[in-house]
């Protein structure tokens, strides 16, 4: 793949014989340097190549984790936190070689508090592993990214996802955690109390922070009762904007929607080929309703009136539970259908975020560098919240395909920054967000972000060449 690493100048050095063997008598077979195991922790769905680890440890416990730390800061090598390996941003590539720490198999439900609607898990866990646990109590975890990614993961990069327009995004729904510092000391941030005020909010601080401040070990989310009712339905529309302008109109109005996901005509396209579905090839809003069953029915007919004003067609219900999963089955495995329009291809992804106000106007200018394009560009997003998703498919071997997709890329970011909104949305920034921060937050903010990440890992250890081009100390 010839797209450039932006990290490949950073120095890599062998591991040191004295860590391998701490590791070794620590770990056992638990410690691996095998070519396939460091090859599956080196690459993830983005479109940068491989970049390997030097080693992987599979971590059982908190207690492993901080001893992993204390060797790598001892010995001054890359710590970089694995969990299910879905990035699409570059997160866990090794730029700088060093050890990949698997939190996979720290995979337990630790504590669930159904009277204070909270649950207490290990990073490991997945979204649809803790849901399938807790179905019996009558609540559920409803922040829902697509993939089935890991709790630790979701935490680190600030997850959302469908549901974000209703129950918001992991930030809202983290109420504390276990961290182990660079340095390998354990610290517990937040309480299972709903607000504190007292200190510094540690907790928002290590979510987002993409693995390069602490690493995490436990998590305690908010749970929510799962809905009396809930109701889906799908419509398509004659053009991207008129989509667009009924999301925003049924946002305005205060329609409670759970869901409500924009997918246009060439995702559709992918869609019914990789779903077997039938749907028109036009752009489509996919809707989810939760609540009493009067509250959904009410919903749910609100939304058609204004589907309707927009020039919506063929809006239609999907209430029985198989119908449902079906659908979003078939939103949730967008991203794969989508990589099969173009055989052999990888997707350069982006997202980003706009004010609710300007999302019409984002996506319409986006739908004109997409129609010029010579790639096959495809957009879904979660439009409720005013994020959305572009896949820019493109040819790995072929440099112009790459050059015109970063391109796209770089088009879409700044008109997004220009209407007041965010490089990324829910993806995080690793490889290949960085060049868009100081516009988004300007040089004195990075620099105050960089005295943190000094203060926190002197001696940058901790997921190195991910955020910042270049970590400055205090004195910058």
């Amino acid at each position: 793949m010839n797209h450039p690493t932006p990290h490949a100048a950073l120095a890599r050095r062998p591991l040191p014989p004295a860590l391998r063997d701490a590791l070794q008598a620590g770990f056992g077979d638990r410690f691996s340097t095998s070519a396939g195991v460091c090859e599956h922790h080196g690459r993830d769905e983005s479109p940068f190549p491989p970049a390997l680890p030097d080693g992987v440890v599979f971590a059982h416990s908190t207690g492993e984790v901080a001893e992993v730390a204390r060797l790598c800061n001892q010995y001054s090598v890359p710590l970089i936190p694995y969990g299910a390996g879905s990035s699409l941003e570059g997160h866990l590539l090794a730029v700088a070689g060093g050890i990949s720490l698997d939190l996979s198999q720290m995979n337990k439900v630790l504590a669930i508090q159904p009277e204070d609607l909270t649950v207490t898990v290990q990073p490991g866990v997945t979204r649809k592993q803790l849901n399938q646990e807790i179905k019996d109590t009558g609540l559920f975890f409803p922040i829902d990214p697509g993939a089935d990614a890991s709790l630790g993961g979701m935490c680190a990069t600030r997850a959302s996802g469908t549901n974000a327009v209703r129950y918001g995004t992991m930030r809202e729904n983290v109420l504390a955690l276990t961290v182990v510092t660079a340095d390998g000391r354990v610290i517990r941030t937040g309480t299972h109390a709903r607000k504190s005020s007292a200190g510094y909010d540690l907790t928002r601080l290590f979510i987002g922070s993409e693995g390069t401040l602490g690493i995490i070990t436990e998590v305690t989310v908010r749970l929510y009762p799962q809905p009396e009712a809930i109701s889906a339905a799908v419509c398509a529309f004659p053009s991207m904007s008129s989509a667009v302008q009924a999301v925003i109109q049924t946002i305005q109005l205060g329609v409670p929607i759970a869901r409500v996901e924009f997918v246009d005509a060439l995702a559709i396209r992918a869609i019914n080929r990789h779903d077997s579905l039938t749907l028109p090839e036009m752009p489509h809003l996919f809707f989810e309703f939760h609540g009493t069953e009067a509250g959904v029915r009410e919903q749910a007919e609100t939304v058609q009136q204004i589907t309707a004003e927009h020039g919506g067609q063929d809006f239609e219900w999907a209430t029985r539970p198989e119908d449902r999963s079906r659908l979003w089955n078939a939103r949730h495995t967008a991203y794969f259908a989508m990589l099969q329009l173009k055989p052999g291809c990888r997707a350069v992804t982006t997202d980003v975020c706009v004010p609710i106000s300007r999302l019409a106007d984002c996506v319409a200018e986006t739908e004109k560098d997409l129609v010029a394009s010579s790639l096959p560009c495809p957009i879904v997003g979660h439009v409720g919240d005013g994020n959305f998703h572009v896949a820019i498919l493109v040819d790995p071997d072929k440099p112009e395909e790459m050059a015109e997709a970063e391109d796209i890329n770089r088009r879409i970011v700044e008109r997004a920054l220009s209407m007041g909104g965010t490089c990324t949305g829910e993806h995080g920034v690793g490889l290949h967000k960085m060049d868009f921060l100081v516009r988004e937050h300007g040089e004195d903010a990075l620099d105050l972000m960089r005295v943190i990440k000094h203060a926190l890992d002197p001696n940058g250890i901790l997921n190195p060449g991910k955020i910042f081009r270049a970590v400055r100390g205090p004195a910058g």
